[in-house]
């Protein structure tokens, strides 16, 4: 199981990634031990996150929705489901 999530960040800009373990890889972005885009930019907030069958799903849609425009990540936090 695999899962793309978005991070909302300190400063109001998005952060999405792709991970097997998502409780662990948010500790690790909360902690500053993640991505450099996040670590200045803390406190984090969890915003949306989906399941994936496996971690290459994952990274393709992961890479999709960072193409994405801001408004396009808005619409996909606004709903706050947490797809399965």
């Amino acid at each position: 199981m695999a899962y793309v999530y978005i991070l909302q960040c300190a400063d109001g800009s998005y952060y999405t990634g792709a991970t097997t373990d998502l409780k662990r890889r948010f500790n690790e972005h909360t902690t500053g031990k993640a991505a450099k885009y996040t670590r200045g930019r803390r406190p984090l907030v969890l915003s949306y996150f989906e399941y994936h069958e496996n971690l290459n799903n994952a990274y393709k849609r992961e890479k999709q929705i960072q193409k994405y425009t801001r408004i396009q990540k808005e619409k996909i936090v606004a709903k706050k489901k947490y797809l399965q």
